[in-house]
């Protein structure tokens, strides 16, 4: 199997020069990263030359914030508890604003990434016994567009009405791009991670209009749950050497 994982690799690299492929290991997962303009050919390669017959799910990426925590997981209480970060954290800023965290120079921008939207393919080749994903960052962060694979593999329409709704992503040829989650109406795309997570509007019934009206958020304050820290508990490993050497003096 590992013999059949490297013949794999190597050919990716060989077949995609203009790629980088991942591997993660030890479970030996395989990611292959395209531009955005051979996303659309690169997929259709590897269903037509690498035997990838089914697309198992699609998803979108937003890497704001990306690698960056809300909590202070190094200094924890007795109790396991960390502490919370000083600043806006994912999530917790309005429109227009970015996260920052709390430095000894203040309150300070935690840096952008170069590439923030990304799309993600799950592929699955059943004759070869293999799987991988593909990866592709839109160039444009103000407006994320990739090629749409629905003449690829057509159940992948869903899953790119799905990105598009909750991250904006525009599918280049797709038949039918509209929300699927959310309302027609709906203002925002809420998973992206500037979007607040109390949302932009709040609903209620007007007893004198008769009717349902949206507002703007006015009674939701945000709120975020405390992590408990879980470190690492040696019992169980403690206890099967010391059977051991308790069998091994027999």
């Amino acid at each position: 199997m590992a013999q059949q994982a490297s013949s794999f690799i190597d050919r990716l690299t060989a077949r995609f020069a203009g790629a980088q492929v991942f591997v993660v290991e030890p479970r030996g997962e395989v990611t292959l990263e395209v531009p955005a303009a051979q996303w659309h050919d690169t997929c259709l390669a590897l269903r037509d030359e690498l035997g990838f017959e089914q697309l198992v799910d699609m998803c979108g990426v937003d890497y704001l914030g990306y690698g960056s925590d809300e909590w202070d997981t190094d200094d924890v209480s007795s109790q396991g508890f960390s502490r919370g970060v000083e600043g806006k954290a994912v999530g917790r800023f309005a429109w227009g604003e970015f996260p920052s965290r709390e430095t000894a120079e203040g309150v300070q921008p935690q840096p952008l990434p170069q590439q923030r939207f990304a799309v993600v393919a799950q592929l699955r080749s059943y004759q070869h016994n293999l799987a991988m994903r593909v990866r592709c960052y839109a160039p444009n962060d103000e407006l994320p567009v990739v090629a749409s694979l629905t003449d690829v593999w057509p159940g992948v329409n869903w899953f790119e009405r799905e990105a598009f709704d909750l991250f904006g992503v525009i599918f280049e040829g797709h038949p039918d791009l509209r929300r699927i989650l959310t309302d027609y109406g709906f203002v925002g795309h809420p998973f992206r991670k500037d979007f607040p997570l109390i949302g932009n509007v709040e609903v209620r019934y007007d007893e004198e209009k008769k009717r349902v009206v949206y507002e703007p958020v006015t009674s939701v304050e945000p709120r975020v749950n405390v992590p408990r820290v879980i470190r690492d508990d040696a019992r169980f490993q403690t206890a099967a050497g010391e059977r051991a050497q308790t069998e091994a003096a027999k």
